[in-house]
Formats: structure tokens, C-alpha cells, sequence
């Protein structure tokens, strides 16, 4: 019999405060301290001497170094002459249904009338300036593409740039020329051929060019930075994140699954595989009550892990301390688990699916039943695939049409509206020992706010009281 894979954590029998259940969760150790002493120079020397700094980085981690940084709008065009017919009508079909779904996430002004002449109405603004990071490294990505611009685009987001690496395979140090056919079919113009941390730089400080090509600027800052990543990106992202606003410091990718008795151990197998081909630190988590299909489930692994294409990665994540099986009393517990390891994504894999999906509490994203699959959601599902990692679905949510608008707040009182509450803030203010906030409303009524001895007096005059 082949020895088991993925690890087995035991919580039968076992009653768990919250802190106890959130530590058992397998996690995947991440070097932060390490890479932020070497993010931390990159950062600077992209600040300091712009386009120079970026062309010598990507010779140092790409091996090529890019003629041109922003990628030709012919090149892009170009890309989409080229690219395979079946590839292009796939790309189309996530794009019609990731912004159908993104239209129908735009939120709706409103306003609250309180009392006659007192409204608070709230607007959705677009953020005016994004910057979209797709990643590169052992895949290639254009899923990333539609996932960051469609929303952003039906944000209303006024200027958007993209960033990703420049293709191991093109001499001409251009990204991949399906990355470049996505943003031609989406409408994007302006691409950068720089990745790595050395990207996030570029967008939260801009960069100056350094040779003719570039001009003066080769890329004006963003206000908000979106997109997956490697340590190294994530770890730029959070030091760049007092003054630019970013989505999240995302970490490995991850797939918790619940799954009971009467769950397919060859499709939970397959899913545990399809997320652990991302990286070697990608985690992979079932949660059952069924030592049966535990035990299943790891001869599945032991038959399919040595036969798929990337088998040494995905063998490497499944045993890693990222990645386990998790034995549970029973569903209730299953579910606590679940809850408690707020997984990136969750497939529920069990009888009544919909009363599960009810008492989920954190996930990134939710996957019902046998036939919705987590790579559904990748590329097709209309969903979108940024999502929190590392345990943050506990208080996070994944990227969409929100992560690109911000609401502001529009105070509409008139006159009437505000003498009806004019001493009252008065009031508020005193006791805060902060006066001038109310002699600021008082000014409007009364003619001396700073006679104190008067004041009451002047008040009633004014019909404050």
C-alpha cells in the first residue's frame, strides 16, 4: 500500500476554543522578514531613478532587458492577430461573463432624508487612477487580466494601467502575447513589460524615463494597486500601502473542501491536485467526518499525483505543512473548521449543500456542489478569482467592482435643518472641551457665540431653544 500523501489532523474527540481551532489550521510559513530587506531597496531605487532602475531589475530577474518598458500599442494589437481562435473565443465568453456579473455589482447611490432640510446622501465615486498587477512565474495568466479590468471598467475607472513580466521566451522583452491579445480584446492600452516588486513600485511612486522612448514620464503614479502575486509582490504592496491603496497582501493560494461520506473521492483528489499545481507553497485542505473517504481520498492522490504534468510541485504542496486532511466529529465541526481556516476557496461537497453554504461565515468565494469546481471560478464561472488568503476571509472579501469605488458621504442640510440641532452640537461640543466646533454652528444664528454670559439668552432669541 503507498504511503499517504497529505498529512491527517485529528480533531475528533476533541472541544477546541476559537484561539485553539484557528491555531490547529494548517498554514503555509511565509519569510516576510527576508523579503521585505530585499523589497524594501527595490522600492527605493525605482523612486529614486525611475525607468534606469526598472530596465536594470528586469535584466537581473527576468534576464532581459525591455527596449521598451511600456509595451507598443501596435504590439498589442498584434498579439490578437495571433493568438489561437479557440483560446480567443474562450477569453470572450470570461470577459462577456465576468462583466455581466461586474454591471450588476455596481453600487446604487442613496440618500436619507432625517427631518425636513436634513439629508445625507452617499455617492460611489470610481478611483481615477488603477494599476493592475498580473503575475508571471510558472504560468501565464490572462485569467488575472479579466479578473483586475473588467471590474475596474465597470467601476467607471477613469485611466487604468496593467503590469506583468516580460515572457522568458521573447527577446524583445515583451510580456506573453495571450496576456497582450487579453488586454487588446478588453481595450487596454497602456502595459508595462516590468514584474516583481520593481511593478509595484513603478505604479505607487510613477517612474521617469531614462531613455527617448520612454519620454519625460514613463509612468504617471496610480491610486490604488490590485492584483496576485509572490511574496515579493505582496511584501511591496504592504510597504507601499500607507500612501497608495492596495486590495491585499495575498499569500500562496489556497482550497478547503468539506466533504461527507457520499462525496466523489476521485473529484475531491482532482481539486485538492488543481489548486496545489499553482506553487509549491499552494495549500490544499479537505474537512470530513468520513475516515472512509479520507482513506480514499489519499489512494486517489497516490494514483493521480505521479501521472499529472507538474507532479513534483503538486506532491511537494500536498505534503507540505500548508496542506492536510482534517478528521471531524462531524458536519457541525466540519464546518467550524471550515469557518475557522477561511479558506480562498471553499467547495461544498456535501448532502444538502445549500444549508452548508448557509452557515459559512468566512470563505473567499463559495463553490456548491460536485460540478463547481474551483478552476470554474478561475476562468469562467462570472465570479472573480482575487481573493483573500492566509486566513484573511475572516475579514476580507475578494476583489470586484467595490475594490475600485469608494463612497463618499454628501451632508445636504439647509437652514431650517440645521437650527433645529444648532445647540445641541453646541452641547456635544463643550463636552469634548472642543467650543470653536460649536460656536461654528452657534455664528450662523446668534450674533456673539463668544458671550458666554448671553448665550442662552441670544439662543432663544434665535430660536435655537
Amino acid at each position: 500500500m503507498s504511503e499517504n500523501i497529505m498529512r491527517i489532523i485529528d480533531l475528533r474527540g476533541q472541544v477546541l476554543s476559537r484561539a485553539e481551532l484557528l491555531a490547529a489550521m494548517p498554514r503555509a510559513a511565509m519569510g516576510t522578514s527576508e523579503a521585505t530587506d530585499l523589497v524594501r531597496p527595490i522600492l527605493d531605487d525605482v523612486k529614486e531613478r525611475g525607468a534606469a532602475a526598472l530596465r536594470d531589475f528586469e535584466e537581473k530577474f527576468d534576464h532581459v532587458r525591455p527596449e521598451h518598458l511600456r509595451v507598443p500599442e501596435a504590439e498589442i494589437e498584434a498579439a490578437l492577430t495571433t493568438l489561437d481562435p479557440e483560446v480567443r473565443a474562450a477569453i470572450e465568453e470570461s470577459v462577456r461573463r465576468a462583466r455581466a456579473v461586474a454591471e450588476n455589482q455596481v453600487p446604487k447611490d442613496f440618500h436619507t432624508d432625517l427631518a425636513p432640510g436634513a439629508r445625507v446622501a452617499e455617492r460611489w465615486i470610481p478611483i481615477q487612477r488603477v494599476g493592475l498587477y498580473v503575475p508571471g512565474g510558472k504560468a501565464v495568466y490572462p485569467s488575472s487580466v479579466i479578473m483586475n479590468a473588467v471590474p475596474a471598467q465597470a467601476a467607471g475607472v477613469e485611466s487604468l494601467a496593467i503590469a506583468t513580466p516580460p515572457a522568458r521566451d521573447n527577446d524583445k522583452g515583451l510580456p506573453n502575447k495571450t496576456i497582450l491579445a487579453t488586454c487588446a480584446i478588453l481595450g487596454v492600452k497602456e502595459v508595462y513589460a516590468v514584474g516583481g516588486a520593481q511593478a509595484i513600485a513603478m505604479f505607487a511612486y510613477g517612474a521617469k524615463g531614462s531613455e527617448p522612448q520612454d519620454g519625460a514620464v514613463l509612468c504617471d503614479p496610480v491610486d490604488k494597486i490590485t492584483g496576485p502575486g509572490n511574496i515579493f509582490v505582496a511584501t511591496a504592496k504592504s510597504l507601499v500601502s500607507a500612501f497608495v491603496g492596495i486590495d491585499a497582501v495575498a499569500g500562496p493560494t489556497e482550497i478547503g473542501i468539506i466533504a461527507d461520506k457520499d462525496a466523489n473521492p476521485s473529484l475531491v483528489a482532482a481539486d485538492l491536485i488543481g489548486q496545489a499545481e499553482h506553487d509549491e507553497l499552494a495549500g490544499s485542505v479537505l474537512f470530513t467526518d468520513s475516515p472512509e473517504l479520507a482513506g480514499k481520498v489519499q489512494e486517489n492522490l497516490a494514483y493521480r499525483v505521479p501521472k499529472t504534468e507538474h507532479a513534483e510541485r503538486v506532491h511537494t504542496s500536498l505534503s507540505g505543512t500548508q496542506s492536510a486532511i482534517v478528521l471531524t466529529d462531524g458536519l457541525d465541526q466540519s464546518i467550524d473548521a471550515a469557518n475557522a481556516y477561511a479558506a480562498e476557496h471553499l467547495e461544498i461537497q456535501t448532502a444538502n449543500a445549500d444549508e452548508v453554504v448557509k452557515r459559512i461565515k468566512n470563505a473567499g468565494a463559495i463553490f456548491r456542489g460536485p460540478y463547481s469546481p474551483v478552476p470554474l471560478g478561475d476562468y469562467m464561472s462570472g465570479s472573480n478569482h482575487v481573493l483573500p488568503t492566509g486566513g484573511t476571509a475572516r475579514f476580507a472579501a475578494g476583489l470586484g467592482v467595490h475594490t475600485f469605488m469608494k463612497p463618499v458621504e454628501v451632508i445636504e442640510y439647509d437652514e431650517e435643518g440645521l437650527k433645529a440641532l444648532a445647540a445641541r452640537i453646541n452641547a456635544f461640543a463643550v463636552s469634548e472641551d472642543l467650543p470653536a466646533h460649536g460656536e461654528c454652528v452657534l455664528s450662523r444664528f446668534v450674533k456673539d457665540p463668544y458671550d458666554k454670559a448671553t448665550l442662552r439668552e441670544q439662543e432663544k432669541e434665535a430660536g435655537l431653544r
